[in-house]
């Protein structure tokens, strides 16, 4: 199996959002890759005082290239794991049979998944903004309570939002909402294993969105499972308790990455100081609660 996993963060957030989880990863004997969006490798303060100029013209596609080049460079192909677009990202990776297994962790809505109300408020900031399209789109710690950690306390709300909030581009939101470039064959058999991971009380991705993304990939005979987290929400990676989802995602990933690389005639190599995994298969397509 993968000694690597490629983390991928969502918009508003840098690579420091996965600082816990490449931590905990990190013990189990793996190397951690958590690179940034194109022209975001800059510190956090630079990001939110002058963005790159070209930010806003940054699209989905760019960012699945982006990742594409990084997976392509490794010796082996990775575990990847996403988080918002990060989780839309990895399955856009997948559905091009890039990584050995995939996390998409509250994803962002692949084109056809169809919004809910809290979704839309969430976004409608964003997508109200006079010409959006082109501009950098800025986050309040008021919406990042609301949308993001609104379980969390007024403390852990703010400790967060100056830890890890940055301006994004305008011009991501548009194409989620629109099916822009954001397009996935739901159907593609080839593909590797994927683990679809919700958080109950999630505002910005519903659950709902994430069933129907789950439900879409029905139609694969690839690997595809559903996990299901209450009293979490679009903060489920940092919120307390995240320990419990990086824990689950990276032993699924194992399991599952070794049983493709079996299947597909490529010898697994086990991580240093991983320990064994229990098999728990259930099946081309499983939802567990």
């Amino acid at each position: 199996m993968p000694r690597t996993v490629l983390l991928i963060h969502g918009a508003w957030l840098t690579p420091a959002s996965w600082d816990t989880f490449r931590t905990r990863y990190e013990a189990r004997g793996y190397e951690c890759l958590a690179p940034a969006w194109p022209l975001e490798n800059r510190k956090i303060s630079e990001l939110r005082r002058a963005p790159h100029w070209d930010l806003v013209r940054l699209t989905v596609g760019k960012i699945v290239q982006h990742y594409a080049a990084l997976i392509n460079a490794l010796p082996e192909p990775p575990i990847l794991i996403g988080h918002s677009l990060g989780g839309l990202t990895v399955q856009m990776l997948l559905d091009r049979g890039l990584g050995a297994a995939g996390v998409a962790i509250d994803p962002a809505p692949a084109r056809g998944i169809f919004p809910r109300p809290h979704a839309l408020r969430a976004a409608f900031p964003v997508l109200a903004a006079w010409n959006g399209w082109n501009r950098m789109a800025t986050m309040t710690p008021e919406q990042f309570a609301w949308s993001f950690a609104h379980l969390s306390t007024p403390e852990e709300q703010r400790a967060a939002f100056e830890q890890y909030v940055v301006p994004t581009p305008g011009r991501l939101y548009y194409q989620l909402a629109l099916g822009i470039g954001t397009r996935v064959n739901f159907a593609n058999p080839d593909r590797p294993p994927l683990l679809l991971i919700s958080g109950e009380q999630d505002r910005t991705i519903e659950p709902s969105m994430v069933r129907q993304e789950y439900a879409k990939y029905q139609r694969s005979g690839a690997v595809t499972e559903f996990k299901s987290y209450p009293g979490r929400t679009h903060w489920i990676i940092d919120q307390p308790g995240w320990e419990e989802v990086a824990d689950y995602a990276i032993e699924w990933a194992e399991r599952n990455a070794t049983r493709y690389a079996r299947e597909h005639g490529v010898a697994p190599v086990m991580p240093a100081g991983a320990g064994d995994v229990s098999d728990g298969h259930q099946g081309s397509a499983a939802i567990t609660q």
